[in-house]
């Protein structure tokens, strides 16, 4: 039986012996997880010695022998190609920062069941009690040959950037930070449908974002690539143009290809006249800020668990609010692209995950809303059973499109 876990609260109730109760007898979500949210489970039977014979050895030798001699067909007789690892240091988990790989455990479990749940996709939490660049990349390249692909989770910016970089070019798997690219996906298949509601194209809108950690700066690429008309970024210090002096190699990247307009000065400044705000950054935005943008503005305030804009607020001045969250519609939800986005690579055992890719995936993601929408529906719902399968086939059918598909 797991350790009991002491309840912390001072007022705690005791048992007969004297002692705190475990946490389960009061809060469910350690009910839930006492034990962990997963298990591995056999898919073929060992029912007698035959099957044991088949499984294990000796059957397994010759199967060990093929792979050795044919390599490739790791993929058709191991588990390889349908698996992914999902990857952590436990430094920017959730909204809950650098908690360390232990306590990040509950979440990448969390992670790995979404996969199977929503995609259909076998995922493998793995914790790295590490947190160097060199020695997280030089760990997962030596984990790899188990996985047909790896999703980084939960690493704090801007190390995330490199890892994944770095990763990528030593690896011929899909490699996939999801707190950037799920995030950005998302929010350009919202932003897709917010601009369809209100007749406008992308490139008639000028978008600014707030936070320029791994979500935001991932945001930015892809509205560039989908053609946004403008984006600016804000950081603490305020807009990221290029005569700033204390930007990092990541956020003078960004003022090469955002900012087009020349904006300085602070966030709310940027707001002025703008089509859309989008929040990753936690904090809170002015009221006063949100009513200077333009009329039929767009706000995605996406910080968990309090929105930079509160919706009631939002819906003053905006045609259309999306947050984070679940108890609000228009929930930007990374459960509804990377499950497919996974699925469609490891279909086709694609190499890498590309632009192309992406945005396939956000487009599938906006037209599984279809007819339906309305100012209240610009995304669908994560239990909508059309959303993976959509995904899944649009991104199988961009990889091989930009030719990154073996099969």
């Amino acid at each position: 039986m797991a350790a009991e876990i002491v309840n912390p609260r001072s007022d705690s109730t005791t048992d007969q012996d004297g002692g705190a109760e475990p946490l389960d007898s009061f809060d469910p979500a350690f009910a839930l997880h006492r034990g962990g949210k997963m298990a591995v489970q056999a898919t073929v039977p060992l029912r007698d010695k035959d099957d044991l014979s088949l499984a294990y050895t000796p059957g397994v030798a010759r199967v060990c022998t093929a792979i050795a001699e044919q390599p490739e067909l790791v993929n058709d007789y191991t588990w390889k190609s349908s698996v992914v690892a999902v990857v952590t240091d436990g430094t920017a988990v959730l909204g809950l920062g650098d908690i360390g790989p232990e306590a990040s455990l509950p979440v990448m479990e969390g992670k790995a069941i979404l996969f199977k749940q929503f995609g259909g996709v076998d995922a493998v939490p793995i914790a790295l009690d590490c947190t160097g660049v060199d020695e997280i990349v030089e760990t997962v390249v030596r984990l790899a040959p188990s996985f047909g692909g790896v999703n980084l989770e939960d690493i704090s910016a801007p190390r995330c950037f490199e890892i994944e970089r770095r990763l990528q070019e030593r690896l011929d798997i899909p490699i996939f930070h999801d707190d950037q690219h799920g995030t950005a996906v998302v929010t350009l298949a919202a932003l897709r449908n917010a601009a369809r509601l209100s007749r406008r194209e992308i490139g008639q809108l000028r978008a600014v974002i707030s936070g320029a950690g791994a979500a935001g700066v991932a945001i930015a690429k892809m509205l560039v690539e989908a053609g946004i008309g403008d984006v600016a970024l804000a950081d603490r210090k305020g807009i990221i143009s290029a005569d700033r002096d204390d930007l990092t190699d990541v956020k003078r990247q960004v003022a090469g290809f955002t900012n087009k307009a020349g904006l300085k000065g602070t966030l709310e400044d940027a707001l002025a006249g703008a089509d859309v705000f989008i929040g990753v950054s936690g904090g809170t935005v002015p009221e006063e800020a949100v009513a200077s943008m333009a009329e039929g503005s767009f706000v995605f305030a996406m910080a968990n668990p309090n929105p930079e804009v509160h919706p009631d607020v939002a819906h003053k001045y905006a045609a259309v609010v999306a947050t984070g969250r679940s108890d609000f519609p228009n929930q930007i939800n990374n459960v509804l692209a990377f499950p497919g986005i996974f699925a469609g690579a490891l279909q086709v055992r694609a190499s890498r995950i590309t632009e192309g890719m992406k945005i396939a995936a956000a487009e599938a993601l906006a037209a599984v809303v279809g007819d339906d929408l309305a100012a209240d529906y610009v995304i669908p719902s994560p239990f909508d059973e059309r959303v993976a399968p959509a995904v899944t086939a649009a991104v199988a059918a961009a990889a091989r499109a930009e030719g990154v598909a073996r099969r």
